[in-house]
């Protein structure tokens, strides 16, 4: 049994172990400005520790599963410590679609990745700044991070466009969370879940394999949301590749703004 204090925080969890932001669930989107809105996966919390030297995983109850995920811990003692940050691991099938069930049953954990969507500690504790500043610096801290750690893009405005778009491609749903609100431990109001209640057992979405290669768009003609996949080489290339996304981006269903900071 995991014993709590007053505050929500395990008792026996580590010393450095901040409890995470746990969202409101909610039927729909919040409406209007103001709200950075990302994709649902398919996985476990994770919080990514890196401190003098050594790197500790963490799940959202404080267990250490640092020998779990050889792959993340590789990546993660590449980046510039102290560090904390916010993740999802989740586990690729061959053609790049999140697999829970591989996930669950713990047949490739070494293949495991990190969704990165939160920085908590950059150097010093940064929790009492807003969202969008926080996401700023996660990334510029994985501005060189491999496939082991990415970067979770958002789009901003028009959530109930992209919830849309989400249900018709039978994903999980989406997370809102408010641009100016700090990191707050426990159950939070500005942070909201919204599930698709009719999405498919295997929803189809290709993670990106680079944090800079990674965004979320709704198709205008299409209204489909994707997230595509490739193995970026050369600086030309990626910025042939941002260009695009951007140029799609104006596009949106309902105009919608994908945001890569």
């Amino acid at each position: 049994m995991l014993w709590r204090n007053s505050r929500g925080r395990p008792l026996n969890s580590p010393a450095a172990f901040i409890h995470p932001c746990q969202p409101t669930v909610a039927k729909e989107p919040p409406s209007g400005s103001g709200w950075a809105h990302e994709l649902k996966h398919n996985g476990y919390r994770l919080q990514i520790h890196v401190r003098n030297g050594r790197v500790k995983l963490y799940t959202m109850n404080g267990n250490d599963w640092t020998k779990r995920y050889p792959r993340i811990v590789e990546e993660a003692a590449r980046l510039r410590e102290p560090l904390i940050i916010d993740a999802e691991v989740v586990h690729l099938s061959a053609d790049g679609v999140s697999d829970f069930d591989a996930l669950h049953s713990r047949i490739a954990d070494e293949k495991a990745i990190a969704l990165a969507f939160d920085l908590l500690l950059s150097g010093e504790d940064i929790r009492r700044q807003p969202l969008i500043e926080r996401k700023t610096a996660l990334k510029w801290v994985l501005r060189k991070a491999r496939e082991g750690i990415q970067y979770v893009e958002h789009a901003e405005g028009y959530g109930d466009k992209l919830f849309a778009a989400v249900c018709n491609l039978g994903l999980e749903g989406i997370v809102s969370k408010k641009l100016n609100a700090p990191y707050r431990s426990g159950p939070s109001r500005t942070w909201i879940k919204v599930k698709n209640p009719n999405a498919r057992v295997v929803a189809h979405i290709v993670i990106i394999r680079r944090p800079l290669a990674a965004t979320a768009f709704a198709s205008g003609d299409q209204n489909k949301l994707i997230q595509r996949t490739r193995h970026d080489r050369t600086p030309a290339f990626i910025y042939r590749r941002k260009r695009a996304r951007v140029l799609r981006a104006a596009s949106v269903a309902g105009k919608s703004r994908c945001v890569d900071l």
